[in-house]
Protein backbone atom coordinates (compact mmCIF):
# COMPACT_ATOMS: atom_id res chain seq x y z
CA UNK A 1 0.00 0.00 0.00
CA UNK A 2 1.92 3.81 -1.27
CA UNK A 3 2.24 5.81 2.07
CA UNK A 4 -0.40 8.36 2.41
CA UNK A 5 1.37 11.92 1.57
CA UNK A 6 0.71 15.55 3.33
CA UNK A 7 -0.87 17.94 1.79
CA UNK A 8 0.18 21.43 1.92
CA UNK A 9 -1.49 23.85 0.53
CA UNK A 10 0.23 25.77 -2.64
CA UNK A 11 -0.61 29.14 -1.00
CA UNK A 12 0.94 28.27 2.33
CA UNK A 13 3.62 27.09 1.06
CA UNK A 14 4.22 30.34 -0.70
CA UNK A 15 4.19 32.03 2.00
CA UNK A 16 6.49 29.69 3.68
CA UNK A 17 8.64 30.10 0.73
CA UNK A 18 9.07 33.79 0.95
CA UNK A 19 9.93 33.94 4.98
CA UNK A 20 12.37 31.05 4.88
CA UNK A 21 14.43 32.77 1.52
CA UNK A 22 14.67 36.03 2.16
CA UNK A 23 15.44 35.02 6.07
CA UNK A 24 18.40 32.28 4.85
CA UNK A 25 20.08 35.26 2.43
CA UNK A 26 19.95 37.45 4.96
CA UNK A 27 21.16 35.36 8.30
CA UNK A 28 23.97 33.96 5.64
CA UNK A 29 25.53 37.42 5.26
CA UNK A 30 25.14 37.90 9.05
CA UNK A 31 27.20 34.78 9.37
CA UNK A 32 30.26 36.85 7.92
CA UNK A 33 30.20 33.65 5.16
CA UNK A 34 29.53 35.80 2.37
CA UNK A 35 25.97 36.15 0.64
CA UNK A 36 24.19 34.00 -1.18
CA UNK A 37 24.76 33.29 -4.68
CA UNK A 38 21.69 34.50 -6.16
CA UNK A 39 21.46 37.65 -3.86
CA UNK A 40 25.26 38.45 -4.44
CA UNK A 41 24.50 40.81 -7.60
CA UNK A 42 21.95 42.74 -5.62
CA UNK A 43 24.23 42.58 -2.50
CA UNK A 44 27.01 44.19 -4.92
CA UNK A 45 25.12 46.82 -6.67
CA UNK A 46 24.00 47.87 -3.14
CA UNK A 47 27.90 48.48 -2.18
CA UNK A 48 28.23 50.41 -5.33
CA UNK A 49 24.71 52.42 -5.28
CA UNK A 50 23.97 52.56 -1.55
CA UNK A 51 20.94 54.54 -2.13
CA UNK A 52 18.41 51.94 -2.39
CA UNK A 53 18.54 48.98 0.24
CA UNK A 54 19.02 45.70 -0.39
CA UNK A 55 15.61 44.86 -0.77
CA UNK A 56 15.26 47.24 -3.29
CA UNK A 57 18.37 46.64 -5.76
CA UNK A 58 17.03 42.70 -5.34
CA UNK A 59 13.61 43.79 -7.03
CA UNK A 60 15.52 45.25 -10.02
CA UNK A 61 17.41 42.23 -10.36
CA UNK A 62 14.50 40.19 -10.34
CA UNK A 63 12.66 42.80 -13.43
CA UNK A 64 16.12 41.68 -15.01
CA UNK A 65 15.50 38.02 -14.88
CA UNK A 66 12.01 38.00 -15.60
CA UNK A 67 12.60 40.29 -18.74
CA UNK A 68 15.41 37.71 -20.07
CA UNK A 69 13.11 34.64 -19.32
CA UNK A 70 10.66 36.50 -21.73
CA UNK A 71 13.05 37.51 -24.47
CA UNK A 72 14.20 34.06 -24.51
CA UNK A 73 10.57 32.68 -24.68
CA UNK A 74 10.46 35.24 -27.15
CA UNK A 75 6.67 35.93 -25.74
CA UNK A 76 4.72 37.56 -23.10
CA UNK A 77 4.19 34.94 -19.88
CA UNK A 78 1.32 36.51 -17.53
CA UNK A 79 2.50 33.63 -15.19
CA UNK A 80 5.72 35.89 -15.00
CA UNK A 81 4.39 38.86 -13.82
CA UNK A 82 2.76 37.02 -11.20
CA UNK A 83 6.34 35.83 -9.57
CA UNK A 84 7.02 39.48 -10.15
CA UNK A 85 4.46 40.44 -7.67
CA UNK A 86 5.78 37.81 -5.76
CA UNK A 87 9.16 39.28 -5.88
CA UNK A 88 8.50 42.37 -4.60
CA UNK A 89 6.96 40.28 -1.32
CA UNK A 90 10.52 38.65 -0.81
CA UNK A 91 12.33 42.08 -1.24
CA UNK A 92 9.73 43.78 1.66
CA UNK A 93 11.36 40.52 3.57
CA UNK A 94 14.91 40.81 3.21
CA UNK A 95 14.85 44.56 4.85
CA UNK A 96 12.30 43.48 7.58
CA UNK A 97 14.57 40.48 8.72
CA UNK A 98 17.72 42.85 8.62
CA UNK A 99 16.12 44.52 11.36
CA UNK A 100 16.20 41.43 13.83
CA UNK A 101 18.68 39.20 12.82
CA UNK A 102 20.92 42.10 13.24
CA UNK A 103 20.71 41.86 17.01
CA UNK A 104 21.76 38.50 17.36
CA UNK A 105 24.65 37.30 19.04
CA UNK A 106 28.16 37.57 17.07
CA UNK A 107 31.15 34.72 17.61
CA UNK A 108 32.63 32.38 15.67
CA UNK A 109 30.74 29.58 17.00
CA UNK A 110 27.12 31.42 16.46
CA UNK A 111 28.41 32.26 12.72
CA UNK A 112 29.21 28.96 11.79
CA UNK A 113 25.61 28.30 13.15
CA UNK A 114 23.88 30.73 11.44
CA UNK A 115 25.51 29.58 8.15
CA UNK A 116 24.90 26.01 8.49
CA UNK A 117 20.79 27.47 9.39
CA UNK A 118 20.92 29.54 6.43
CA UNK A 119 21.87 26.74 4.32
CA UNK A 120 19.60 24.29 4.83
CA UNK A 121 16.68 27.32 4.70
CA UNK A 122 17.69 28.36 1.09
CA UNK A 123 17.88 24.43 0.10
CA UNK A 124 14.12 23.81 1.65
CA UNK A 125 12.51 26.90 0.38
CA UNK A 126 14.26 26.83 -3.30
CA UNK A 127 13.14 22.88 -3.45
CA UNK A 128 9.43 24.23 -2.13
CA UNK A 129 9.40 26.55 -4.96
CA UNK A 130 10.16 24.26 -7.65
CA UNK A 131 7.45 21.70 -6.13
CA UNK A 132 4.49 24.36 -5.34
CA UNK A 133 2.51 24.72 -8.07
CA UNK A 134 2.44 28.07 -7.88
CA UNK A 135 4.41 31.36 -9.35
CA UNK A 136 7.61 31.58 -7.21
CA UNK A 137 10.04 34.17 -6.70
CA UNK A 138 11.85 35.34 -9.90
CA UNK A 139 15.89 34.31 -8.67
CA UNK A 140 14.04 30.20 -8.20
CA UNK A 141 12.11 30.95 -11.12
CA UNK A 142 14.86 31.61 -13.70
CA UNK A 143 16.78 28.31 -13.30
CA UNK A 144 14.02 26.10 -13.21
CA UNK A 145 12.33 28.01 -16.66
CA UNK A 146 15.81 27.55 -18.23
CA UNK A 147 15.68 23.91 -17.83
CA UNK A 148 12.58 23.90 -19.91
CA UNK A 149 13.97 26.06 -22.40
CA UNK A 150 17.54 24.70 -22.78
CA UNK A 151 16.31 21.24 -21.96
CA UNK A 152 19.61 20.75 -19.24
CA UNK A 153 19.38 19.16 -15.79
CA UNK A 154 18.56 21.30 -13.23
CA UNK A 155 21.47 20.87 -10.97
CA UNK A 156 23.88 22.35 -13.76
CA UNK A 157 21.94 25.18 -14.94
CA UNK A 158 21.27 25.89 -11.14
CA UNK A 159 25.20 25.71 -10.67
CA UNK A 160 25.84 27.79 -13.62
CA UNK A 161 23.38 30.54 -12.71
CA UNK A 162 24.97 31.00 -9.23
CA UNK A 163 28.79 31.21 -10.89
CA UNK A 164 27.68 33.62 -13.09
CA UNK A 165 26.34 35.49 -10.61
CA UNK A 166 29.42 35.44 -8.30
CA UNK A 167 31.45 36.19 -11.55
CA UNK A 168 29.49 39.73 -12.44
CA UNK A 169 29.99 40.07 -8.39
CA UNK A 170 33.13 39.79 -8.01
CA UNK A 171 34.28 42.30 -11.30
CA UNK A 172 31.79 44.88 -10.58
CA UNK A 173 33.06 45.37 -6.81
CA UNK A 174 36.19 44.58 -7.55
CA UNK A 175 36.10 47.33 -10.60
CA UNK A 176 33.29 49.72 -8.33
CA UNK A 177 35.02 49.54 -5.10
CA UNK A 178 38.90 48.69 -5.51
CA UNK A 179 37.73 45.60 -3.66
CA UNK A 180 35.83 42.44 -3.41
CA UNK A 181 32.47 42.76 -1.59
CA UNK A 182 30.00 39.82 0.05
CA UNK A 183 31.69 37.13 -1.38
CA UNK A 184 32.98 34.49 1.09
CA UNK A 185 33.52 31.28 1.52
CA UNK A 186 29.63 30.39 2.09
CA UNK A 187 29.03 31.56 -1.04
CA UNK A 188 31.54 29.62 -2.66
CA UNK A 189 29.90 26.39 -1.23
CA UNK A 190 26.20 27.52 -1.93
CA UNK A 191 27.63 28.11 -5.14
CA UNK A 192 29.22 24.73 -5.88
CA UNK A 193 26.75 22.72 -4.02
CA UNK A 194 23.17 24.18 -3.50
CA UNK A 195 22.22 22.60 -6.78
CA UNK A 196 22.70 19.39 -5.26
CA UNK A 197 21.44 20.02 -1.81
CA UNK A 198 18.06 21.32 -3.60
CA UNK A 199 17.76 18.46 -5.95
CA UNK A 200 17.93 15.86 -2.61
CA UNK A 201 15.24 18.49 -1.07
CA UNK A 202 12.71 17.92 -4.01
CA UNK A 203 13.27 14.26 -3.49
CA UNK A 204 12.20 14.01 0.00
CA UNK A 205 9.39 16.66 -0.54
CA UNK A 206 7.91 14.65 -2.68
CA UNK A 207 8.23 11.41 -1.13
CA UNK A 208 6.24 13.29 1.87
CA UNK A 209 4.25 16.37 0.50
CA UNK A 210 1.14 16.71 -2.15
CA UNK A 211 1.16 19.97 -3.32
CA UNK A 212 -2.53 21.41 -3.73
CA UNK A 213 -3.63 24.77 -4.83
CA UNK A 214 -6.78 25.85 -2.04
CA UNK A 215 -8.50 27.76 -4.21
CA UNK A 216 -8.85 25.38 -7.18
CA UNK A 217 -9.58 22.69 -4.36
CA UNK A 218 -12.06 24.64 -2.60
CA UNK A 219 -14.04 25.79 -6.00
CA UNK A 220 -13.92 21.94 -7.19
CA UNK A 221 -15.73 21.29 -4.08
CA UNK A 222 -18.11 24.02 -4.15
CA UNK A 223 -18.73 22.59 -8.03
CA UNK A 224 -19.36 18.86 -6.73
CA UNK A 225 -21.74 20.02 -4.01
Amino acid sequence: MPKQKTVLYSEAALVIIMILNSCAVDLMLYSGSGISAISSVPYALNQILPFFSLGTWTYFFQLGLVLILMILRKRFVLSYLFSFVIGLGFSVMLDVHQIWISQLPKGLIYDLIYFMISYLAMSIGIALSNQCLMPIIPTDLFPRELVMIIHKPYANIKISFDLICLAITLLSTSLCLGNIQGLGLGTIITALTMGKAIAICQRQLSSHLQFQRYIHHRSVRTHSA
